[in-house]
């Protein structure tokens, strides 16, 4: 069974690294590939990269720049952005990437799910839903298109279909909670560890390592993604990427054996 495990999430945009507010406000950050080295030294659990360019501009995955993140990368690889074939799958797995992830395709195309974790193993892919509050009473919707196509979809309903279809993981992404910093959207994270036993993975708001054990405690055995938090600094979000040591994360999970879903209060 998967342990907890704390993973930096890269953003791509024009082939560097950005970071984002609510889906929105791109910043340069840096070098992509600088990143993957820094996280290797750090001895992350593993990374996951998502190109934005492919996926809202529908354009093919960039496949020079996965080889050279992949070739350079010691940990596991996550690469999403773009990807709605199986043949598209196969070449970025041949490149010596682990997970492949999609988005918008399990929507639309949810037969490829099935299709592609018989022919390349569950394990390798994985689904990344965007959620956002809307209406009212503030109800979970998934969204598609970087947060600018509502769905109409329940996220809950959406992760027991993704289960029966055999994907291998699903990545929930606070659209609301997105580059805020104010921690991950615990609600949403105990509703989707309720509803299905597929491996899950958090994104969306954490600011500090008490966010992560926040959601480990909540959660368990789940991965806690983050992207600013990891990459900015101080009340000014000075760039300087960083990581937990090897001391810190294991206390940061110490606590995961004995879970207990948290009450909403």
């Amino acid at each position: 069974m998967l342990r907890p495990r704390i993973i930096p999430c890269l953003l791509l945009r024009d082939g560097g690294l950005v970071k984002t507010k609510q889906f929105a406000d791109a910043k340069y950050v840096g070098d992509p590939l600088n990143a993957i080295k820094i996280f290797n030294e750090k001895e992350a659990d593993e990374v996951i990269v998502l190109d934005m360019d492919a996926t809202t501009k529908g354009h093919e995955p960039n496949y020079d720049l996965i080889a050279n993140l992949a070739a350079e990368c010691r940990m596991p690889l996550c690469y999403g952005g773009g990807v709605k074939r199986l043949d598209q799958i196969e070449k970025i797995i041949g490149l010596g990437v682990e997970k492949v992830a999609v988005s918008s395709i399990a929507i639309s195309n949810p037969s490829l799910i099935a299709e592609a974790s018989l022919r390349f193993g569950r394990q390798s892919i994985i689904v990344v839903i965007d959620v956002k509050k809307v209406g009212l009473f503030k109800s979970y919707e998934v969204f598609t298109a970087n947060g600018r196509n509502a769905t109409g979809l329940d996220p809950v309903d959406f992760v027991r279909q993704l289960a029966s279809l055999g994907v291998g993981e699903i990545v929930v992404n606070s659209i609301d909670h997105d580059g805020m910093m104010k921690g991950y959207d615990l609600k949403l994270a105990k509703c989707i560890r309720q509803a299905t036993e597929t491996p899950m993975s958090m994104i969306g708001g954490a600011g500090n390592y008490t966010d992560l054990k926040a959601l480990f405690r909540t959660c368990g055995r789940v991965g806690a993604v983050a992207g600013s938090l990891f990459v900015f600094r101080g009340k000014y979000r000075a760039v300087l990427i960083h990581y937990p040591t090897f001391q810190e994360r294991e206390l940061l999970v110490s606590e995961h054996e004995n879970f207990k879903v948290m009450s909403d209060e």
